[in-house]
This record gives structure tokens, C-alpha cells and sequence, in this order.
């Protein structure tokens, strides 16, 4: 735009002016009538008065002044800018060098009224391998998270302890702008309930991702954009959010982009108080060991917990990306986290026999984390031409370290015995290590307008490394000692090697995109334990492989195809079908067999025998597009082969006092096929109402057994949603989200259904340049997970929920963001970039 326009006014002049007219300077500065900023690229037209043809014109550079050569005459001379009301000089004298002096524009409020309407709509966009929703302003998550964002787009749902699904399926792989990142945890999706809301521009939803995308998360992937600020000049935002439970945030956003390079940066601090509670009831069976019927020492155990958790957290991330050429650029950035959390847990434990309390223990649980997490980027992209023929290369560190101390205390309250013996106190010192390499590089190649090749390589080394020690205390001098039997060190490796290719093209009303992945996956560990062999096996009760290094070599094609029912673009109608084939790594912690600490009862404990699973996915979609409504639909069918399911089992061991440990474990149970279908609805019926809602239903089926137990089951299960948003008089915008997850049932444990509502209402102040919210998540305090197991072992009734209603004001104050006009150039790292021919 920047180089057309000119041209073109200047051809213009070339062909209606004589050589030999003798020209003069019109020089001038062009400004903000209200903040006085320079506006950068304002057009300066000279007109003829006489045939109203362009003489000449040209834009304003980067403190918005100009100096532009035209033939002595009489024209009207027109200032103009985006959104701004245009400066018009009419029949103006021009015979001398002459100075314009200062223009003030003024902002044109009613095309910035319509523009803003179309920016905040929440809209959906069908590529051939994703579905793009837009989220706009939603105001309910206005001071939330990430993870409250995501739980307002169609087809995914977010637990009440921060598990993401796609579908039902929680084997979803999350990235940030395209890659793996250290804003996603390493994998770990609970830093994201610590990222504001505000940093998302768009979320893709890709259920059928295409051969340029890893092959990890047999659901799919979510690719996360968050917000880059292309706008040319100093700009930024401030946001302050504060709430109950207690919450104060503070982020800051600051951009300054010219035309040779672009710094942007966010820096945040969040404090919050997440209270949790948790209640289980156990009743326990008689059991046969050896022949022989062992009677449990307590019939029945009920277990209240509450857990208060104060977590400070600091982020920051700088970048710039420089343009080397009008083609080429090199964007560096860096991001560092800090977070700091104290909890402190409160576990009431009543043990009965024949309905009685027998006895009845407080354990106390204080645990403190720091974690340290930075990232290093950097992306180059070259583009041979205009049409897409382009080079990108990438590379990217992380590296994670937390540090973990936790102190456990237990006492007798009520206990049938006159002196029980003491409970010993615990010293937990653990941790967490963690670094990852990234090296990438794509190539697209266009071939005439409709048709593109692709080729890339990607390779990720990740390092995992645990050292956990355990000290116990001495009941009988209160001295400390190390359990060997727990303490431990865990080394883990995860290296995938990637080559790609992927063919696309477009005829007439029909487009496809074939892909084809080749990747190589090492998952080698080593345990670190002053246990034998032979001691670890008969401590988790299976033999396990102590230094394993496992290869696998796999191809995973993708197929996507798309047929545009209608070439009109306001009734877009379309077809998409796609297959996929995925794989799902077990992370560390599914490995780690040594168990946690956080209950003597209940236990996780990892299994290192666990094996990738791998997936074939089909999907068929239909779009339909009016005026005001869109609608979405698709089936969807997948079938898993060596599916992770974690199951419930009692480990034949006894607490010091008698009760049996139960733990949970991943194991590879065979098979899982999902069937299911979710529909859509975008409707915007006037201009101060817009609705959206969304329907998901699907049935899964399990087959396998583990350790002579059959756990296969068969459900249907379903989630939905409805968001209504009302601009009421005086410009207040008011906002309901609702949702519901229906009860689902596995081999062992039922679950039931989950409802929630969030409200928020909004008002732009300041003269539109800041917002003041007001939200209310989970109204009526409901979002709790109630659940019911059955083992042959016990009966477990728990209920848990992880944060209880949130009540937040939020004030975000713009500077400078009234200029929209951008640079053609990379977008920052949007990986799996969208062909120009979908749907």
C-alpha cells in the first residue's frame, strides 16, 4: 500500500501535466487532533480543480510530515487517514512554496463504531486442515486466563482442574503461534490458567491437522495466536484486574514498529488466592489373598480437605523483529516466567467400623514451589516473490527448573488405641529440570495460483530430569533419615526427528491437501534408585525396566478435502472431509513409577513399560453462511490402538496404621473407538445482539484388560454451550456464558454431569480508550466434579472442586492503538500457515 499508492498518483501526474510547468513544494505535518501524536502513512492528494484528476500526492513519514513537488495551479487538496475524518482545502492558490502548517484529524467515531463491531464478533472461518474461531471481546473472561478463554470455544471444554479436551479426548497437544512452548508448560496445560485472557487474538481448533503440524495429540491440536500489535508507532495497553477470592493482576503491554523494525513486549504480575476443597468417602470390601480372607482394618474412611493456595507469578517477554528486506525479516524474542506458591492443605480423615468413628487424624500438608521457566526464539523468513514462494527457518531453547519442599505432618485427634503410635513426619525436597530444543525449517513453493508444495523438517530434544529425596522421621529421637525406597533420580528423554511433505491445490470449486509425516521418536530413561532391580519390582508389584531406550518409526498421512458448494461469498456453503493418523507420547510423569505423596491412602504412580499410542481419525464437516447466521457441523470417528487409561487398584500394601493404598496407573489398555458428532451456531440478528452456541455428543467404547481384570465399557457422553451478548442503552455491554457437561461412565468410575454460568457487563470510558469490567464466573458456585467408583476392592463417592466462584473488576487503558495500517510481513510464527484457496 505504502509504495502503490504513491506510484499510481504519480503515474497520474506524469500523464495529465506538462514537463514545462514550473513546480513548487507543499510541505506540512499531519497529527491526532485529540493526543497530538503524529499520524505515520496519512495521504496527501492534489486534485485539479478544473477535471478533478490526480496531480500528484504522496504519504506522511514517521512523525507525520510531508513535502511534496506539484506544477503551480489551483487544486483541492485532500489530508485522509483510517478512520480518521478527512482535511479537505478547496479550490487552494498553490503558485509559491507554501507550509500547510500542522493538519489535526479527528477521529470519525461512526466508522470506528462499525469498525470495532466487526473487530470484537466472534466468528468461525473453515480451512482445509482447521477451523479458525476469532474469539473478539469476550467480556466474561475479561481479568480470567487462558484456560478461561478456551473454555468459551466450540468443541473444547476445560475441567475443573484445568485439564483441556478436544471432544471428550484430554490427548490434545497445545501450541503457542504454531510450536511447542514454555507459555504451554512443556506440555503441561496448567501454567495456561495462568496467562491472561487478554493475550489471545484467535484460537485454531485443527481436529484434522495437516502434515506440516507434529504428529503428537491423537484429539488434535489447539494452536493458540496470541495478540501481536501491528500497529505502526509507540502504542501499548495497561491492564489492572482485581477480585474475590483474592486477585490482583497488573499486565503491560508497549509496541513501537516502524518501517525498518518492530519491538514489542508484555510484562505481567498476578496474585491470586485459588481456596480448593475435596471430600471422599471409602468403604472397603474383604479381600482374598492366597486363599485366604483379609478383613480390611477400617470398614469405612472419610476424608474433607482444604487446600488454600497463594501463587504469585511474574512473566515477560521482548522481542524485535527487524526487516532486513521489503522480503525478509529475523524476529528474536524472549520470554522468562517466575511463579512462586504456597499451599497449605488441611485433610480431616475419620476411619469407622460398624458405623462408629474408631479414629479420627488431621494431616497437614504445607508445601512450597518456585518456578523459574525462560525461552529463547528466534524466526527468519525469506519470500522469493508476492505469490507465497517463501523460506522460514526456526530455532527455539527452554528451560524450566522447579524447586519443590513439602512438609507433611499427621496426628491422632480421636483413636481407639490409649498411646497409638505417632505418625512420622515428612520432608519431601524435589526438583524438576527440564530443557527443549527446536529446530525447524519450511519451504512453499507455489505452482500457479491454486496449487502449493511444502517441505520441512522438525526436530525436538527434550531432557526431563526428577530428583526426588525423602527424609522420615525417627518417632523414637525425632531425628531424620533417607527412605531409600522412595528416593530417587529420574532421567527422561524425549527426541522426535520430522520430515514432511504436503501437496495442495484448488479446481474450480474443489481443493484438497495431501500430506505425509515421517517421524522417528526415542524415549529413553534411567531410573536412579538405591533399590535393586529386583527390590523396585516387588515394590511396585510389576517388573518395570529401570534404563530403557525405546525407537519408534512411524508415517502418519493426512488427507483433507473441501468442496465449496457456492462461489458466493456472503452464502458460503461447504463440505470438508479429512483423515489423519496421530500418535500419543507418554509424558514424564506417566512414567515416573515412584508414587506422590499427597495422600497415604491414594496414590499416582507412574508405569516406564507404557508404549505410544497411535490413532486413525476421520471427520466430515458442513459450513453454511447467511447474512447473519453460521452454521457448523461435523462427524467425527477414531479408533486408538494401545490407549492410556488409568485405572484404580490396590496395591496389597497397608499404611502404618492398616489402611490399604490405592493407587492409580496408566496403562496401555488396548483399544478405544470414538464416535461422534457437534454442530455450531454464530448468529448476530442486530447490531446489539449476538448469540452463540454449540452441541457436542459422543460415545466411547474401551476394550483391553490388565492384570487379569477386564476394563472394557461403552458410554455416551455430551457438552454444550450458549453465550448471549446484549449492548444495553448507554452502551453497556452484557454478556452470559452457560455450560454443561453431561455424566460419563467409564469401567470403573461414573461421573456426573457439570453446569456452569458465567456473567459480565462492560463499559468503554476515557472517550473509548479504556474499558471497565465487571465479570462473575461460575455464579452459582456449581462448577464441582461429583464422582463414583467401584473396584472389587472399595467403593469410592468423592466430590472436589477446584476454584470456587471468581468475582472480578478489570480496567484496561489503550494508548495510541487508534491506527490500524500494517506491513505486508511474517505474522509471527503462525505454523501450518493457511493456503490462499480454502473455503
Amino acid at each position: 500500500m505504502k509504495l502503490t499508492l504513491p506510484f499510481f498518483l504519480l503515474l497520474f501526474s506524469l500523464t495529465s501535466i506538462g514537463f514545462s510547468q514550473k513546480n513548487v513544494t507543499v510541505s506540512g505535518k499531519v497529527i491526532d487532533a485529540d493526543e497530538k501524536f503524529p499520524l505515520e502513512y496519512a495521504t496527501i492528494s492534489f486534485i485539479n480543480s478544473t477535471d478533478n484528476s490526480i496531480v500528484n500526492g504522496d504519504i506522511t513519514d514517521l512523525d507525520g510530515k510531508f513535502s511534496i513537488d506539484v506544477p503551480q495551479g489551483t487544486y483541492t487538496v485532500k489530508v485522509e487517514y483510517l478512520s480518521y475524518k478527512t482535511k479537505t482545502y478547496t479550490n487552494k492558490l498553490i503558485d509559491s512554496d507554501i507550509d500547510l502548517g500542522t493538519v489535526e484529524l479527528s477521529l470519525n467515531l461512526e466508522e470506528l463504531d462499525a469498525v470495532e463491531v466487526v473487530a470484537e464478533r466472534t466468528t468461525v472461518e473453515i480451512k482445509l486442515d482447521k477451523k479458525i474461531y476469532n474469539i473478539g471481546k469476550d467480556l466474561t473472561t475479561a481479568g480470567g486466563t487462558v484456560s478461561d478463554a478456551l473454555n468459551n470455544v466450540p468443541s473444547v471444554s476445560v475441567d475443573i482442574e484445568g485439564a483441556i479436551s478436544l471432544r471428550g479426548n484430554e490427548n490434545v497437544r497445545i501450541l503457542i503461534n504454531g510450536k511447542p512452548s514454555a507459555l504451554a508448560g512443556f506440555g503441561d496445560s496448567n501454567i495456561l490458567s495462568q496467562l491472561p485472557a487478554e493475550a489471545i487474538e484467535r484460537v485454531e481448533v485443527i481436529t484434522s491437522p495437516s502434515a506440516r503440524y507434529d504428529a503428537e495429540g491423537t484429539a488434535g491440536i489447539l494452536n493458540i495466536i496470541l495478540r501481536q500489535k501491528e500497529t505502526l508507532g509507540f502504542n501499548g495497553s495497561l491492564n489492572l484486574n482485581l477480585g474475590n477470592p483474592d486477585l490482583v493482576g497488573l499486565a503491560a503491554t508497549i509496541n513501537y514498529r516502524t518501517e525498518k523494525f518492530n519491538l514489542f513486549s508484555n510484562f505481567g504480575f498476578r496474585y491470586f488466592d485459588a481456596p480448593r476443597f475435596s471430600n471422599t468417602d471409602v468403604e472397603y470390601f474383604d479381600r482374598m489373598v492366597d486363599g485366604e480372607v483379609i478383613t480390611p482394618e477400617y470398614r469405612r474412611i472419610k476424608e474433607d480437605q482444604e487446600v488454600t493456595r497463594l501463587n504469585r507469578n511474574y512473566n515477560g517477554n521482548v522481542g524485535i523483529e527487524y526487516f532486513l528486506t521489503d522480503m525478509s525479516s529475523i524476529t528474536g524474542s524472549f520470554f522468562y516466567r517466575y511463579g512462586e506458591d504456597a499451599d497449605l492443605s488441611l485433610n480431616n480423615s475419620q476411619r469407622f467400623n460398624n458405623g462408629i468413628v474408631v479414629d479420627r487424624t488431621i494431616r497437614t500438608e504445607r508445601q512450597n514451589e518456585e518456578d523459574n521457566r525462560y525461552q529463547i526464539a528466534i524466526n527468519y523468513i525469506t519470500k522469493f516473490n508476492d505469490s507465497g514462494h517463501e523460506l522460514t527457518a526456526d530455532f527455539q531453547y527452554e528451560n524450566s527448573a522447579e524447586e519443590q519442599f513439602t512438609l507433611i505432618d499427621e496426628n491422632y485427634l480421636v483413636s481407639q488405641e490409649t498411646n497409638p503410635e505417632p505418625f512420622q513426619i515428612e520432608q519431601i525436597n524435589q526438583t524438576e529440570d527440564q530443557k527443549e530444543y527446536l529446530i525447524q525449517t519450511d519451504y512453499v513453493l507455489p505452482i500457479g495460483e491454486d496449487t502449493r508444495f511444502e517441505a520441512g523438517y522438525r526436530g525436538t530434544f527434550e531432557n526431563e530430569i526428577t530428583d526426588y529425596l525423602l527424609r522420615q522421621e525417627d518417632t523414637s529421637d525425632g531425628s531424620f533419615f533417607v527412605n531409600d525406597t522412595i528416593t530417587n533420580v529420574f532421567d527422561y528423554d524425549e527426541n522426535v526427528n520430522a520430515l514432511y511433505s504436503q501437496y495442495g491445490t484448488k479446481f474450480g470449486k474443489f481443493s484438497f491437501l495431501l500430506g505425509l509425516r515421517l517421524e522417528h521418536t526415542q524415549l529413553k530413561g534411567k531410573i536412579d534408585s538405591r533399590l535393586t532391580d529386583a527390590e523396585l519390582n516387588e515394590a511396585f508389584g510389576f517388573p518395570i525396566d529401570t534404563d530403557f531406550d525405546k525407537n519408534y518409526l512411524g508415517l502418519f498421512p493426512t488427507v483433507n478435502l473441501i468442496f465449496n458448494l457456492t462461489s458466493d461469498a456472503n452464502q458460503e456453503e461447504s463440505i470438508t472431509v479429512g483423515y489423519n493418523r496421530r500418535i500419543n507420547r507418554p509424558r514424564g510423569w506417566f512414567i515416573n513409577p515412584f508414587p506422590t505423596r499427597s495422600s497415604r491412602t491414594r496414590v499416582f504412580q507412574g508405569n516406564p513399560n507404557l508404549n505410544p499410542a497411535f490413532s486413525n481419525a476421520f471427520d466430515v464437516g458442513y459450513l453454511k453462511r447467511w447474512d447473519k447466521l453460521t452454521l457448523t457441523t461435523s462427524v467425527y470417528y477414531q479408533v486408538e490402538t494401545d490407549s492410556f487409561e488409568r485405572i484404580q487398584e490396590n496395591t496389597g500394601q497397608q499404611t502404618s496404621d492398616g489402611i490399604d493404598i490405592i493407587r492409580t496407573i496408566p496403562v496401555n489398555l488396548s483399544t478405544n473407538k470414538r464416535t461422534g458428532a457437534e454442530f455450531g451456531i454464530l448468529y448476530n440478528p442486530e447490531k446489539w445482539l449476538r448469540l452463540n452456541t454449540s452441541f457436542n455428543f459422543f460415545q466411547f467404547e474401551t476394550e483391553g484388560d490388565f492384570n487379569g481384570i477386564d476394563y472394557s465399557a461403552k458410554n455416551t457422553s455430551w457438552f454444550a454451550r450458549f453465550s448471549g451478548k446484549v449492548t444495553l442503552p448507554a452502551k453497556i455491554d452484557w454478556q452470559t456464558n452457560a455450560f454443561y457437561r453431561g455424566a460419563r461412565q467409564d469401567a470403573q468410575t461414573k461421573t456426573n454431569g457439570i453446569f456452569s454460568l458465567d456473567l459480565a457487563f462492560s463499559k468503554e470510558i476515557l472517550n473509548d480508550k479504556a474499558t471497565l469490567s465487571l465479570n462473575v464466573r461460575d455464579v452459582f458456585n456449581s462448577r464441582k466434579r461429583r464422582s463414583f467408583t467401584t473396584t472389587e476392592f472399595f467403593n469410592r463417592d468423592s466430590e472436589s472442586q477446584w476454584r470456587q466462584r471468581q468475582v472480578t473488576l478489570s480496567f484496561i487503558y489503550r494508548f495510541n492503538q487508534q491506527k490500524k495500517r500494517q506491513r505486508n510481513g511474517n505474522n509471527g510464527g503462525n505454523d501450518g500457515e493457511d493456503f490462499d484457496f480454502e473455503g
